[in-house]
């Protein structure tokens, strides 16, 4: 169970990343798609503290080593 607690967090926190970058993607791509009133260096910001956050948890997780049992 402790293994499968570990990779499905990892995985978690692979894909929130992977989403944050496709929302910078997208409003680099696609400024107008913003609605007017948005600051989009503001909106790249706080995509990016998302994307740190979840790193960062990446990084935490590796102090628990997922073990295959040999």
């Amino acid at each position: 169970m402790r293994n499968e607690i570990l990779r499905a967090s990892k995985i978690h926190f692979e894909s929130h990343i992977q989403k944050h970058r496709v929302n910078i993607e997208v409003m680099l791509r696609n400024p107008t798609a913003l609605p007017d009133h948005t600051d989009i260096m503001d909106a790249i910001e706080k995509e990016l503290a998302y994307i740190a956050e979840y790193q960062d948890k990446l990084e935490a997780l590796k102090l628990f080593p997922v073990f295959d049992g040999k």
